[in-house]
């Protein structure tokens, strides 16, 4: 009888991790690239209960056995990479991926992270950075007699001299796609870390390979779905409630041996 009540804990603990992850999805769904979370759960250990080694007799044996499971627990949290929907804003700066890829980040440690965010900006030293002040990856540098700044879907940057009038290339956006975009390590800030599990990040220009391509002008939003967030939301709480009386109605008959044993 105990065991129902450990059991019981351990699905409330799993719908508490469940209702956190939904929640976190659902304050991320006007989040630049954002992209959402699943909790994946497994069952735990059982307990066999038949201690003949399954004889029913002699010469017969139990076809199923008998074992009893002691609960569940989170084991992934499984991030999502499917793309988001695209807003169309108009701005010079503002770039998003279409496809497989990731802009590349420099911190000022000196490493490279990842984001699907692309709403960059011109820093005081005309360097393109994102919404933290961190420069792409490779550096890429406006001069002050630069206007009309074109991206092309490849990546390629130019810009139109004020003087001359003419067209000037100013860098290349260079993206980074992996085998296992879900092993990626988030960061926050909307920037992620390659690891083990991710695999090696695969460089290259926009456009070649297996990369997206670039969208001069927009920029991808979330991809949560907020009706299939709120469904979530009120199985966790039903999951949740139901183990919540597991536990009650465990303890009511713990109670009620306690009454004949007295």
């Amino acid at each position: 009888m105990i065991r129902g009540l450990f059991s019981a804990a351990t699905g409330m603990y799993a719908q508490q991790e469940q209702i956190n992850i939904t929640s976190n999805n659902i304050a991320n769904v006007n989040t630049i690239g954002f992209k959402s979370d699943r909790a994946e759960f497994q069952d735990l250990m059982y307990e066999g209960l038949n201690y003949s080694a399954g004889l029913t007799s002699e010469n017969t044996r139990n076809p199923t056995g008998l074992h009893v499971g002691l609960g569940t627990r989170i084991e992934n949290v499984q991030k999502s990479f499917r793309a988001g929907s695209l807003k169309q804003t108009n701005e010079e700066l503002d770039v998003a991926i279409v496809g497989k890829g990731f802009f590349n980040i420099l911190t000022p440690a000196g490493d490279i992270q990842y984001t699907r965010n692309g709403a960059f900006k011109i820093s005081n030293t005309g360097v393109i950075v994102n919404g933290a002040g961190y420069s792409v990856s490779p550096e890429i540098v406006i001069p002050d007699n630069i206007t009309e700044i074109s991206i092309g879907a490849n990546g390629q940057v130019s810009g139109r001299d004020e003087a001359t009038q003419t067209t000037v290339q100013l860098g290349q956006l260079q993206i980074t796609n992996f085998i296992n975009p879900a092993g990626l390590k988030p960061l926050g800030g909307n920037l992620y870390a390659a690891t083990d599990a991710s695999g090696d990040p695969q460089d290259g220009v926009p456009g070649t390979g297996s990369l997206g391509v670039v969208r001069q002008g927009m920029l991808e939003l979330s991809n949560v779905a907020l009706v299939t967030e709120m469904i979530d939301l009120i199985t966790a709480q039903r999951a949740y409630e139901a183990n919540a009386r597991s536990i009650k109605t465990t303890d009511e008959m713990l109670q009620q041996v306690n009454q004949i044993k007295n």
